[in-house]
């Protein structure tokens, strides 16, 4: 009798445990973001409409462990005990008392490479700027990917160029035509995080008239547009720094009317070196500042003349 009452309870306790482990497989082999779903239906509705819920590419986290790629194995545990503040160790995207490197290295495990090879060097990373400080996951659209949207992203943190880009003389930026990434790659290292590797290759890429190679050469244009123009806005024309004479007298300060200060005669003249800069700009003889292949008057072609 006692025998029996042994094998018994044996096979109760054997039949205990595998309805328990029967209980258990499935919520650690089904889709985690179905469990989540119970109280984060917000997130769950947004994550599948987002390109990281299609389970169509093979790349997304929906086909590579959902939730918990990007949470960390702290998802999966604080779905089988229930949920709770603080249940599992999930990696909290939006905490700021999480690490950016802890946040952007589960990024980085499918984002690393391309345009983006170069983001632990990168004036962003140095700044501890996590990639959710930029990037929205759970919406259909990430604003930051829209270049109408994408610059009140930017601005949140660059608030002078905020300004700049508002000012008369801007690159179409506010109208939409291009926005920051346009010139700036902010995964990369480059200088100023720019899209090339220096700002005249970024700026040639658009202004390729710019380019050359000129006969007579301006050696501004060659080493940094940024030397004569705030790309970002100005209220001069031409995105220019400051108004001529006065820009180029930063540079061209030797004897001849380049040096002259920008004030009325002292009486009548019609010399240019007496009439100084009075109503006139440099760019109204020297046309070609950015470079010229003239051949006329070649003692003077160098100075860019019309």
């Amino acid at each position: 009798m006692h025998h029996r009452m042994t094998l018994g309870s044996a096979w109760l306790r054997g039949l205990a445990g595998a309805v328990l482990l029967a209980g258990a497989a499935p919520l650690a082999a089904q889709n985690v973001a179905e469990a989540c779903q119970g109280c984060h239906a917000d997130y769950y509705d947004s994550y599948k409409a987002h390109r990281h819920g299609t389970k169509s590419d093979a790349r997304t986290p929906a086909n590579n462990g959902e939730c918990v790629a990007c949470h960390g194995a702290g998802a999966l545990e604080h779905a089988q005990k229930g949920g709770g503040r603080g249940v599992g160790g999930v990696i909290n995207m939006g905490s700021k008392t999480v690490p950016a490197a802890t946040k952007n290295a589960a990024c980085l495990s499918c984002h690393q490479g391309g345009n983006r090879i170069g983001w632990q060097m990168s004036a962003h990373a140095g700044n501890d700027v996590s990639c959710t400080s930029c990037h929205k996951i759970h919406v259909p659209n990430d604003p930051v990917r829209d270049r109408f949207t994408q610059t009140e992203t930017c601005f949140g943190c660059h608030k002078e160029q905020r300004v700049q880009v508002n000012r008369p003389s801007h690159h179409p930026v506010v109208e939409g035509k291009m926005s920051c990434s346009s010139c700036h790659n902010v995964h990369g290292d480059n200088p100023k995080q720019l899209v090339r590797a220096s700002v005249v290759e970024t700026c040639y890429s658009c202004h390729m008239e710019k380019r050359g190679p000129f006969v007579h050469a301006h050696p501004p244009v060659q080493e940094d547009c940024g030397i004569c123009h705030q790309p970002h806005g100005t209220t001069i024309s031409n995105l220019l720094k400051a108004r001529a004479p006065f820009l180029c007298q930063e540079c061209h300060s030797h004897t001849s009317h380049p040096s002259q200060a920008g004030q009325l005669t002292t009486g009548r003249a019609t010399s240019p070196g007496l009439l100084g800069s009075v109503a006139r700009g440099c760019l109204n003889c020297h046309t070609n500042i950015h470079g010229s292949n003239s051949t006329q008057n070649s003692a003077t072609a160098g100075r860019f003349r019309r």
